[in-house]
């Protein structure tokens, strides 16, 4: 038995590097998106162990819309490609194909077990580039089959090593086989069936039985002629070691997938909730479909659901006839094999057996599967395949005559195969090429229709998916997806009516309710979602936000773990203002799911609105904790604790709010709570720089030229403030507070008295009842020594505010001051205000600004301090909203485990209580004012 050399190895690896280099360009398509975008599994912060506890997609084994697919090592190796190279899809594709390489040479080495070194060399190479595998090595998750594949070839050849040369039993080989099945089991459930090859391989190979021997032998024994044979007896206490092994597997299996099967729809596998005969005719003829495949792989085709094959429903169904071909053509290898102790026939009963015991499980012959043909699943059957191939060509190849036809037709066939393996790797470089490709070979699959529409979805060109998703409505009527991707097109081509007639009818094509039968077991998980979108369309109407509400609640009453309802609903109560009925939807959603980060950072905002802030930082630290690099939840946790004024919460929304300018450099808003947190910590320097980095980004960004203006009159670098107060009125000319305090800079550090006195005016023509700018307005006509003026302005200033005491004892002040000039015989108008005393003027004072207080929720407040003279000039919170994530999701057509987030436009809410700091903000700003009250009086007193 020759070993495999490194020339061989060489030329395989260099094989299959030629044939797929080119699948590197792909990118992750079809069920790569659920398995390795939207794999929370795959992500450092998910504990290693929920691996073990949750299915291939990441979803909980628990939970009813599991698919059961139960392979935490596969998982576990895209995890390492993310953790080398997060999603660059390069890294992932590399690795399928270095595997795919490793396969070819351990096959190899199988190979050389039952043929020669040519032959066995033909058919690695066929199996290295037969275009059948294109979906299992180029389509990522296709690396479930990869490495059950390198596990069960290494399990069958420790096990060919369990025969001592004494023909004793050696135990290490058999132990180590056990592992090796129960790792390919943990990569893909197929990989226990290589428990049945090694049987075969056992009884026919090893021992050299045939069935006429093996059935004489049992007969024997049954009669009590003879005692079983020591040979017989080693053979049956290996058999009866793996057959446990397996059966404990299998148990441990059930247990994992808590004996409940996936469930699956008749669009996945119509045949499957078919009645009899058809279905039994269907699946037969299956058979023979996949058996073309291995033939003649010309016509590929990503999805063979839904109308691809239809159903066998007769007898008389020409099909048939390939079935009863099949069944033939089998029985005939079979017999020879099985009859027969040549090496030939031992060749054959293993190729037979590579090829039918892997394929039990996809057979749907004794359970149902969610698909109707997957040429991934053709991988390991391949092997027999390839074998059978080359043994057919060292038969030839012995005949002197046909030894260079059988050449030049491996070599045709290998040239051939190359070919299409790397043209078919194209089709997988994206969703379009993919999806449009398997368009040629079936035009009657709905599904594909769906995805295409999907693709074109992604680049937002609507127009066109809706085109593809109203061919597949075409194709299957009944095809509840499609509706569903019709509506939601419309949706987002704002066509609101036709994309709620799209839903109802997609609702309408819903199982109807059974009495005493689940009915979680007749639909699709994503079905259900149909109330959701529908729910979510609707509840932009706010006089239908209770119709909307039914809609969740008849989801749930559907499902009672529908998740996906109650964080719906949990929004739509929060809109609603039943802020109570809000929290306990998204607890009973935590109770289904409390690793999801977006429930606890949901919950957060909930408790914002209930005036709790406390919780909701704990939540918001729950959402961290899950996903340190949450955006929404960095960013509301940092903004919450730098308006809670408690100082010690500082350094960590600093923190947190660095963190969150890492994931979004291009927000401004990240950048301008920095300058604020910087503010208050009276870091003016690094406030600047923020300041002036969230102006980079967006230009005319209102709270952030304000308060750089501020934080250069606070550091007394009135210059520098006025051209950004200019470029602030140039985008926002109506902005009050930028008014008062360019007249305030004019006033009393320009000297330019008609510089604030048009600013003041300029408030009044936009808010004529502004009391502050009327106020300030008067004080610039007594500057002016216009007494008369200033008499009549603050008549009009104590007429719009009457209860302002400190307005009516500037009008005394005025009054007293015209009589004794009267008397004096002094004018009491002066056209020369150039000369006009401005010092200690109370337009809005250096230490009132320093005394600011933040403008947001409190400035109405601090509005009615008594004794305001200039408007109290303070910080200003960022004016732009921050979207909440909403995990609304709308699960795309029949078999597109990829999902879509709607309705995510919730606004954040902020703490609108006050906090300690405020309050001091206030007295602080009540202080300023009274001293500012006295220095205007002094001035009008002449002192």
């Amino acid at each position: 038995m020759a070993v495999v050399s490194w020339k061989e190895i060489l030329l395989l690896s260099g094989l299959v590097v030629g044939c797929y280099w080119n699948s590197l360009s792909c990118g992750f398509v079809f069920d790569d998106v659920s398995a390795i975008l939207d794999n929370k599994d795959l992500r450092p912060s998910t504990p290693i162990r929920n691996l073990f506890l949750n299915d291939f997609w990441g979803t909980p084994m628990a939970e009813e819309r599991s698919h059961k697919s139960y392979r935490p090592l596969t998982v576990l190796t895209f995890r390492l490609n993310y953790l080398f190279s997060e999603l660059s899809a390069a890294s992932y594709h590399l690795l399928n194909v270095i595997l795919h390489a490793v396969v070819c040479v351990l096959f190899l080495r199988v190979c050389r077990l039952f043929l020669d070194k040519t032959s066995s060399l033909v058919a690695a190479l066929l199996f290295a580039v037969h275009p059948i595998h294109t979906e299992a090595v180029t389509g990522v998750v296709g690396r479930a089959e990869l490495l059950s594949s390198i596990f069960l070839l290494a399990a069958f050849l420790a096990y060919t090593k369990s025969t001592g040369p004494d023909h004793s039993i050696v135990w290490p080989p058999i132990a180590l086989t056990v592992v090796l099945v129960a790792a390919a089991t943990l990569c893909k459930e197929q990989g226990i069936t290589v428990v049945g090859v090694c049987c075969v391989y056992e009884i026919f190979v090893a021992q050299g039985f045939t069935l006429p021997m093996l059935v004489d032998t049992i007969w024997q024994v049954l009669q009590g002629k003879d005692g079983f044979p020591y040979a017989v007896l080693q053979t049956l206490l290996k058999l009866i070691v793996l057959v446990i092994s397996t059966l404990l597997l299998v148990i441990i299996r059930v247990q994992v997938i808590q004996s409940q099967l996936p469930v699956f729809t008749r669009f996945d596998n119509p045949a499957a909730v078919s009645t009899t005969p058809t279905r039994q005719l269907t699946f037969n003829y299956l058979l023979p479909v996949n058996a073309w495949l291995l033939l003649n792989p010309s016509e590929l085709c990503c999805d063979w659901t839904m109308g691809t094959i239809p159903l066998v429903e007769s007898l008389v169904d020409l099909r048939n006839l390939a079935t009863l071909v099949f069944y033939i053509f089998l029985g005939l290898l079979a017999y020879h094999s099985l009859r027969y102790r040549q090496s030939s026939a031992k060749t054959v009963i293993m190729a037979l057996s590579l090829i039918v015991l892997p394929f039990i499980p996809a057979s749907n012959l004794f359970f149902p599967v969610g698909f109707v043909v997957a040429e991934r699943v053709l991988y390991v059957p391949s092997m027999g395949f390839c074998v059978l191939v080359a043994n057919g060509f060292k038969i030839i190849s012995h005949k002197g005559q046909l030894k260079k036809i059988s050449w030049l037709m491996i070599g045709v066939l290998l040239t051939t195969h190359t070919v299409k393996t790397f043209h078919r790797n194209w089709d997988w470089e994206s969703e379009y090429t993919l999806f449009t490709s398997a368009l040629k070979v079936n035009k009657n699959n709905a599904k594909l229709w769906n995805n295409v529409g999907h693709a074109l979805e992604n680049q937002n060109n609507y127009a066109k998916a809706l085109r593809y998703f109203l061919q597949a409505t075409r194709v299957q009527p009944d095809d509840i997806g499609a509706h569903m991707n019709v509506g939601r097109t419309y949706k987002n081509l704002n066509k609101s009516k036709e994309a709620e007639e799209a839903y109802l009818v997609a609702k309408s094509l819903m199982p109807q309710v059974i009495p005493g039968k689940k009915y979680a077991t007749r639909v699709a998980p994503n079905h259900l979602n149909v109330y959701i979108n529908l729910a979510n369309l609707i509840r932009a109407n706010d006089s239908r936000l209770e119709e909307a509400d039914q809609l969740y609640r008849q989801a749930i009453s559907m499902r009672p773990d529908f998740k996906q309802a109650y964080i719906s609903r949990g929004e739509l109560l929060l809109k609603m203002n039943k802020l109570t009925e809000a929290r306990d939807a998204y607890l009973r959603a935590l109770e289904l799911d409390r690793t999801n980060a977006d429930l606890w950072y949901n919950l957060a905002i909930v408790n914002i609105e209930m005036k709790d802030p406390s919780e909701a930082l704990k939540n918001f630290n729950h959402a961290l904790e899950l996903n340190p690099r949450h955006k929404l939840a960095l960013f509301n946790s940092a903004l919450l604790m730098q308006e809670s004024g408690e100082p010690k919460f500082w350094p960590e929304a600093n923190r947190r709010f660095l963190t969150y300018v890492e994931e979004e450099p291009d927000d401004a808003n990240g950048y301008f709570n920095l300058g604020m947190l910087a503010m208050d910590a009276n870091e003016n320097a690094a406030a600047e720089r923020w300041m002036r980095k969230a102006i980079g980004l967006q230009a005319g960004f209102r709270s952030a030229l304000f308060n750089l203006a501020l934080l250069y009159s606070q550091s007394k670098r009135e210059v520098d403030a006025l051209p950004v107060l200019d470029e602030l009125l140039h985008h926002h000319p109506e902005h009050i507070k930028g008014l008062i305090l360019k007249g305030d800079i004019l006033m009393n550090h320009k000297k330019d008295t008609r510089g604030a006195k048009a600013c003041f005016e300029r408030i009044l023509r936009m808010d004529p009842t502004n009391v502050q700018g009327k106020h300030n307005l008067c004080v610039v006509y007594f500057e002016e020594r216009d007494l008369p003026r200033a008499e009549r302005c603050l008549e009009e200033t104590l007429a719009l505010a009457p209860n302002e005491e400190y307005v009516r004892r500037h009008l005394s002040i005025v009054r007293s001051k015209m009589a004794a000039m009267s008397a004096a015989g002094q004018p009491l108008s002066s056209a020369n205000t150039e000369g006009a005393t401005t010092e200690g003027v109370a337009a809005s004072s250096k230490e009132e600004v320093l005394q600011s207080v933040k403008e947001g929720t409190e400035e109405a407040a601090a509005g009615g301090e008594e004794g305001r003279g200039v408007d109290a000039v303070g910080k200003e919170v960022g004016d732009e909203k921050n979207e909440r994530k909403s995990s609304t999701e709308s699960v795309r057509g029949v078999g597109v485990d990829q999902s879509k987030s709607l309705d995510n436009s919730q606004s954040d809410k902020r703490t609108k209580g006050k906090s300690t700091k405020d309050i001091k903000d206030i007295e602080k700003k009540r202080a300023a004012a009274l001293k500012r009250l006295e220095e205007i009086e002094r001035i009008l007193s002449g002192d």
